[in-house]
């Protein structure tokens, strides 16, 4: 990935790169979980860059939250993928990055705007990686450009707290394939997880894992679940806020699980936990490190919208979670709908 050296400041930043076979599915369209891992060091170096603006100890910009995201067009093969990265806010200890993804047909010179999101980040010091170091106040260009910012870190610090309150529950095992739910469609059919031992590559010069890297898996597992429900072509619509709750270190092993929450006529709301243990401090325990819920749809071979299978129901707590996930959809349908009125 190269680094555009246009009139670039501290708090802004464009990356490029050309989407290859092996970021694709096999259909050729480019995994979300890449297009989520761009965003993330775009947003990281960015970051990393501002809080490095002013003396005082060196520091590394941590991931601890993605703002909803949304896959607004798919991204091929052969496209260019263009990320742009911009500070919009900063607290005391906390900057807000806002990405956009731009891909680029450089066949034909076509542009479109692919994904946007917003990232949240706290400065690491080098020296102690649990110090969080200052930030460097921002220059707004205008006093409600401030305002506003203010409005949307009390917003995510809220959710982040409500958030907490459930990240301990207990994921069952998915099933062994020897023991499988014969009948389709239902939670436990299409449930999945994946386990992967973070070594260096994974990891920041904290020896703490990137948090791209993690987006990357969970947006693999969901993609696994989504698939088994629908046998169909499926990609990533969005993805709700993702809650980096505590941060996994080199060597740890990893366990992503996602399972089906709802499904509407056309899309499937699929939950993905991400657990961690040590492997040399297996007294520590496992613990939930990220949590978050990824929104997929299912494509024919023009790539257009395909109805998705019902969702089968069992049992009281699968019920709960199913209205839960249905008021979260009415939700950010009604969102979008009331954004699309304003632009119009």
């Amino acid at each position: 990935m190269s680094v555009t050296q246009a009139p670039v400041t501290a708090s802004s930043l464009q990356l490029c790169r050309i989407m290859r076979p092996d970021d694709a599915n096999i259909v050729g369209n480019i995994h979300g979980g890449i297009i989520l891992k761009m965003i993330e060091e775009a947003g990281c170096i960015v970051s990393t860059r501002h809080c490095n603006t002013q003396n005082g100890d060196r520091c590394l910009a941590v991931l601890v939250r993605v703002e909803k995201t949304e896959f607004l067009y798919p991204v091929f093969i052969g496209e260019v993928a263009h990320v742009t990265a911009d500070i919009t806010y900063t607290s005391k200890h906390s900057l807000e990055v806002q990405v956009k993804v731009m891909a680029e047909n450089i066949l034909t010179g076509a542009k479109k705007l692919a994904n946007k999101a917003a990232l949240w980040y706290v400065p690491c010091s080098l020296q102690n990686v649990d110090k969080i170091a200052e930030v460097p106040p921002l220059k707004y260009a205008s006093a409600e450009q401030e305002e506003e910012g203010k409005k949307r870190y009390e917003a995510q610090k809220m959710e982040r707290l409500e958030t907490k309150a459930r990240i301990e529950e207990v994921v069952p095992a998915p099933p062994s394939p020897g023991d499988v739910p014969k009948e389709q469609h239902t939670v436990g059919f299409s449930q999945s997880s994946l386990i992967h031992l973070v070594g260096p590559s994974d990891c920041t010069l904290h020896d703490y894992v990137h948090g791209g890297v993690t987006m990357k898996l969970m947006d693999e597992v969901a993609g696994i679940v989504a698939a088994r429900h629908c046998n169909t072509n499926i990609v990533t619509a969005s993805v709700d806020a993702i809650n980096f709750h505590r941060k996994i270190k080199k060597g740890c092993v990893v366990t992503v699980t996602g399972r089906l929450i709802f499904v509407s006529n056309k899309s499937m709301e699929i939950e993905v936990l991400v657990d961690a243990a040590s492997l040399v401090e297996a007294d520590k325990g496992k613990y939930r490190a990220v949590s978050a819920f990824f929104t997929f749809i299912s494509l024919d071979k023009e790539n257009k919208p395909l109805p998705v299978p019902p969702l089968k129901i069992d049992g009281e707590e699968e019920q709960r979670r199913f209205e839960e996930g249905k008021a979260r959809y009415l939700q950010n349908k009604a969102k979008r709908l009331a954004d699309k009125e304003r632009q119009q």
